[in-house]
């Protein structure tokens, strides 16, 4: 296999994009992230995107989105695993330069979900629980993770205060994003007055509807090395990739996240690390508990110790180990597609030292998280 390296970043703001199409939007971050890198021309472009169909009507996103670029006869696909496309997008593009495949890759996320009105979008998001054991019965993501949350407060004492400080966390690092949805200070007293969503999930530990776009360049270290100029090679030294049942009702413990483990450990694997090798992690919370679960289940801390690492400032920025500098999904916004890459903009810019104010002092390495609905 060939080293491969991260050289270009672009994104858009996230948020709510009414006078913008999924197309336009897609450019933007693609044409950053051509400009980040310094090339003109990719061998192969990859979009992740989870339900272009149900959000704006729009499939075969490939061929659509390659002219829109300049670029029809690039090679190009679409890769869907829900809220996990946008990593699973990545992995593609990194396979294909390792393997020698394709010498540059142009990485891309998007989703335009606001296009619809909210109940459009809670069907749309809920086509990645199990439609027939779940879906049918009128279960929402938002139960869905609530049933989470309260196994884990159950067995292991989770308060809803540390919930709500995952949030105000996260909040505070959006305020120095410019690229997040919400920038906006938060108390764990306005967290808790929020409103109740699914119990114990009130509205501030939710993740919002987000439109947006992220794009990443990949190509080899070799090839790097001509482009970077004094920038650090951001190299990509390790991938995991893992499944579990969708079913909430098939797993043996609702307190872990069994793909997400098998996926660090198989990253860790490749990469020749361990969790106590990293610098800056982003992870994916989509809701409050899901950020606890996941620093957990990476190897951050021990099961059932990620909520009060929390609450002790443990992964603020300063912190032993900060969680989610970006803002998170939380904060920063969650265009299912585009999530994925997103986290690895942050990674990358961390890792350069241009993440300004919220920048990880000595970042050398780091890890994102990236999963499709609760755990799948």
């Amino acid at each position: 296999m060939r080293d491969v390296a991260v050289v270009g970043v672009g994104m858009t703001e996230f948020g709510e994009m009414w006078s913008q199409s999924l197309r336009t939007i897609w450019a933007e971050a693609a044409l950053a992230a051509l400009a980040d890198a310094g090339v003109k021309k990719v061998d192969l472009i990859t979009i992740g995107s989870m339900s272009p169909g149900l959000f704006v009507g729009q499939e075969h996103l490939a061929s659509l989105l390659a002219d829109e670029l300049g670029m029809a006869g690039t090679a190009a696909s679409r890769v869907e695993s829900a809220c996990a496309s946008g990593g699973l997008a990545l992995r593609t593009g990194f396979a294909e330069v390792a393997s020698g495949l394709s010498d540059t890759v142009l990485v891309t996320g998007v989703e335009k979900m606001n296009d619809v009105d909210g109940a459009d979008a809670t069907y749309a998001l809920g086509t990645a629980a199990d439609q027939e054991w779940e879906g049918f019965h009128g279960i929402t993501f938002p139960g869905l993770y609530a049933m989470l949350a309260r196994a884990h407060m159950e067995r292991y004492g989770t308060t809803v205060e540390q919930l709500a400080a995952v949030s105000v966390k996260n909040h505070a690092n959006g305020l120095l994003n410019p690229h997040a949805q919400y920038r906006m200070k938060l108390t764990v007293e306005s967290a808790l007055q929020s409103t109740m969503v699914a119990d114990p999930l009130r509205l501030m530990d939710c993740s919002p509807v987000t439109d947006g776009a992220a794009a990443l360049v990949l190509t080899t270290v070799e090839h790097a090395k001509e482009l970077s100029g004094d920038r650090p090679i951001v190299k990509i030294t390790g991938s995991g990739l893992a499944t579990d049942t969708i079913t909430l009702a098939n797993r043996d413990d609702l307190t872990e996240l069994k793909a997400v483990r098998k996926a660090a450990d198989r990253a860790y694997a490749m990469a020749g690390r361990k969790a106590e090798d990293l610098d800056v992690v982003e992870v994916h919370d989509c809701f409050t508990i899901a950020e606890i679960m996941a620093t957990e289940a990476i190897g951050l801390f021990e099961p059932g110790k990620g909520a009060k690492a929390a609450e002790d400032g443990l992964t603020a920025i300063g912190g032993k180990i900060p969680v989610n500098t970006s803002g998170g999904l939380k904060s920063k916004g969650h265009p299912v597609g585009a999530t994925g890459v997103a986290q690895v903009a942050e990674i990358t810019t961390q890792l350069r030292g241009e993440a300004g104010e919220r920048q990880v002092a000595g970042a050398k390495v780091g890890l994102a998280q990236n999963m499709g609905g609760s755990g799948g």
